[in-house]
């Protein structure tokens, strides 16, 4: 039997609610999307990894799923720290907010920042992750 290859190396969920986090994976892990997943209660913790890593290409998500509505420090704000790593990572990696919020400001505010390639109202689903190329 041949084992299928996952669609990216590496995948990164930042959400502070650990079901997400645990169905978010295990969708990644079953539909072949992840190769490896890291997973983030908090957002700080997951920029401090992106910010120490981030000159090594090929140890770096290439896909980031970000929720909005976190404590300590919001989807919106990791962004605007995210905007500082390097031009090399944010070119090989691709942010796609997810949130539960369906305030038209967050949708706005979110599919207006250059480094988000999408805004996806939770929770993901396995069409939402053949769509991404």
């Amino acid at each position: 039997m041949l084992e299928s290859k996952s669609k990216f190396q590496r995948v990164m969920i930042i959400d502070d609610n650990p079901m997400d986090l645990y169905i978010t994976a295990r969708l990644i892990t079953k539909h072949n999307f992840g190769e490896k997943i890291d997973q983030y209660q908090s957002a700080i913790k997951a920029l401090e990894f992106l910010q120490e890593k981030q000159c090594d290409l090929h140890g770096l998500p290439q896909v980031i799923f970000l929720d909005i509505f976190m404590p300590k420090m919001t989807g919106f704000e990791f962004m605007a720290e995210y905007d500082k790593l390097s031009s090399g990572f944010k070119k090989q990696c691709r942010v796609y907010m997810v949130s539960s919020s369906i305030d038209p400001n967050d949708i706005k505010r979110a599919n207006e920042d250059l480094n988000v390639v999408a805004f996806h109202v939770k929770s993901i689903t396995k069409e939402f992750l053949d769509n991404i190329l």
